[in-house]
């Protein structure tokens, strides 16, 4: 028994290795990339600080349909496809533009509620932006339709692998002591620090990086992603979020209607009336009508805590309305799962506790090539000297 325990652990040891080496730079990548995204929601809103806020008037604030009007008289400006609108007098709407023939998408724009007046495109968007589609998609064209969502998926498998493999090659035989588990030998030097430090903090960050890949897998494989649903929703609500979308037929397109943001507006603040602190509408994508709608409560702490509406656009009849307060645990989970990946859920701390862990990823990586190279040395056969040859060996 003792033997094919052995062996088994050699085999994971190999695993382990192997799928390091491999991996362990574009591990870095993605970990660091998510670390410098961590506070983004902070960072973005002191820098904007300035164009995020407008003077309270006693003229009432222009509808989205006459604002959007006087936004086209700006040179530049492309199509408009969402807009934040806040119930707080002064705050100033957040304006999001499609993308352009060349797939590009326009900065978006800060407007003044009450006149159209452009207040400034807000600072560290674009740069966060950037950062994400590396974190997510390594830059790949093609964004999530690209190669780069399937690379990154993979990798989380792989991450995934590495920490079952590790916590079994990890597990000391005194597995009750706590100081075996966390304190680091700092003692030793060379290959002794580097093994103590790879092992002992890889068990300190072990469970955010279980979490974190869990999570980041829902981004990457619809399966995945439907296997979620089904496990975590009610039946009903499953088959809703997993029924595939219908394509157009082709040479059938559905007729143009005008669509603006007035009655789908009209609409929501007729259910939400004045309990909601933030709102965004977005066009639909296609030639369609009906509008999607989230909007925050006034006391939700997170992203994840606000209701979702479809709206008739030209009609103002509601669709469907999915409220936050309404959702089973299962399916609270599910719309927190950005929130849980980054560690928001925990608050300011969580979000802190799962950046430092990201960062510290590099350090694994380094760590984890120095073990093995300093392994492949002590494996490699000593030479003998050479004045101690004998010649024609």
């Amino acid at each position: 028994m003792h033997r094919l325990w052995h062996k088994i652990k050699a085999a994971l040891h190999q695993v382990h290795s192997i799928a390091g080496l491999v991996l362990a730079l574009l591990f870095s990548l993605i970990a660091l990339t998510g670390a410098i995204m961590s506070f983004e929601d902070e960072i973005v809103d002191y820098l904007n600080a300035g164009i995020m806020q407008v003077a309270p008037r006693t003229m009432p604030a222009l509808l989205p349909d006459e604002l959007v009007a006087r936004l086209k008289a700006v040179p530049d400006v492309g199509k408009v496809a969402a807009i934040m609108l806040s119930s707080d007098p002064s705050g100033a709407v957040h304006v999001r533009f499609a993308r352009d023939e060349q797939g590009a998408r326009p900065s978006s724009l800060y407007v003044d509620p009450y006149d159209g007046s452009v207040l400034g495109v807000p600072r560290g968007e674009d740069f966060f932006a950037t950062v994400r589609r590396l974190h997510r998609w390594l830059l790949i064209p093609g964004d999530a339709k690209g190669w780069g969502r399937q690379i990154t998926g993979v990798a989380a498998l792989g991450l995934l692998v590495m920490l079952v493999s590790g916590l079994v090659l990890r597990w000391p035989r005194r597995a009750s002591s706590v100081k075996m588990w966390l304190k680091p030998n700092l003692g030793l030097s060379g290959r002794g620090l580097h093994r103590s430090l790879h092992a002992v903090i890889g068990t300190w960050v072990l469970p955010v990086y279980l979490v974190m890949t869990l999570t980041g897998l829902w981004y990457s494989f619809d399966w995945y992603k439907d296997g979620a649903v089904w496990l975590l929703s009610r039946p009903h609500v499953a088959a809703a979020k997993m029924q595939p979308k219908q394509p157009r037929p082709p040479g059938r397109p559905e007729p143009a209607q005008p669509v603006g943001f007035d009655r789908a507006w009209s609409a929501l603040q007729h259910e939400e009336g004045g309990g909601f602190a933030r709102a965004q509408l977005t066009l639909p994508a296609g030639s369609g009508t009906v509008m999607r709608i989230r909007s925050w409560p006034k006391d939700s702490t997170l992203d994840s805590m606000r209701d979702e509406f479809r709206i008739d656009a030209v009609t103002g009849q509601v669709v469907s309305a999915e409220r936050y307060a309404d959702k089973t645990l299962g399916e609270k989970v599910i719309a927190s799962v950005l929130d849980i990946h980054r560690g928001a859920v925990l608050g300011w701390p969580g979000k802190l506790a799962f950046m430092i862990a990201a960062a510290l990823m590099p350090l694994f990586a380094i760590t984890g090539v120095l073990l093995y190279l300093s392994r492949r040395k002590l494996r490699r056969p000593a030479q003998p000297p050479v004045g101690r040859l004998v010649p024609g060996e």
